[in-house]
């Protein structure tokens, strides 16, 4: 599938690599101006100008999505350069700590309420004045089975996904009538650095899955532009899975059996 977001200007957040990165690549490709934004400066810096050299239009922004001021500057940032904001991708998470509930550090637990959940806050309260005013505006928040499932080792990730599923709704319920999409995406399990923690760590069945079963980075950016295009407005406020044979053929997609 094809589209054209050329009068776009998109925020991705969590770009540095994996889903984000690819996300950035994809939003590119179809013609949106995109501000790759985490906490790695020199990566997302280096593939916003290989993203310019390939013909598209990129910008990166160092930031924190665990802090609002740190996204409210980089929406300032983007607004200042762009001068529009239309699309925000809410990708930045995390799967530390892969232990028990009991055994884990509750500095990092803590730290993934601040960038899983809070993050996805942030960005929703930091980017949807501007989108109210201006009247339209799309938000994608990454979601996850986890959200809907309970996994041994993972009380930090399926409680901060099923926080994100929840923020979805509620915002869709807010901020529908201001003609702003708030979406969530389940992609299903990812070949990214983050599923080679989760293959090492060996403590639930989604350790053990064979590397093969996981979708590419850049099924998951093709998901997204999909959410941001004139169909995904139909899902709005849902969990819009690609793990089905469905959504894979909704966005043009191989089916499950046929990767």
């Amino acid at each position: 599938m094809s589209y054209n977001f050329s009068d776009k200007t998109a925020i991705v957040f969590g770009a540095s690599k994996g889903i984000g990165l690819a996300t950035a690549y994809k939003l590119a490709e179809y013609g949106a101006t995109v501000i790759l934004a985490a906490r790695n400066e020199p990566l997302i810096s280096q593939n916003a100008k290989l993203i310019v050299e390939n013909g598209g239009s990129a910008l990166s922004f160092k930031c924190d999505v665990s802090s609002y001021e740190s996204v409210s500057e980089c929406v300032e940032f983007t607004l200042s350069q762009t001068k529009n904001l239309d699309i925000i991708v809410n990708n930045a998470s995390v799967i530390e700590p892969l232990t028990h509930l009991i055994d884990s550090d509750p500095m990092l637990w803590a730290t993934s309420v601040d960038i899983n959940i809070k993050g996805v806050y942030n960005a929703i309260r930091a980017s949807g004045p501007h989108m109210k005013r201006n009247g339209a505006g799309i938000m994608v928040n990454m979601s996850s089975g986890a959200a809907n499932s309970v996994l041994e080792g993972w009380s930090h990730y399926c409680s901060t996904k099923a926080a994100v599923k929840k923020i979805t709704e509620i915002a869709h319920k807010e901020l529908h009538q201001s003609n702003i999409r708030v979406v969530g995406l389940s992609p299903g399990t990812v070949a990214t650095d983050m599923m080679a923690k989760i293959r090492d760590s060996k403590i639930n069945a989604v350790s053990n899955l064979d590397w093969s079963t996981h979708i590419s980075p850049e099924w998951v950016a093709e998901a997204v532009a999909f959410l941001c295009g004139e169909y995904g407005a139909s899902y709005a406020g849902t969990d819009f899975s690609i793990k089905t044979d469905k959504g894979r053929q909704l966005v043009g997609l191989p089916l499950a059996d046929n990767r």
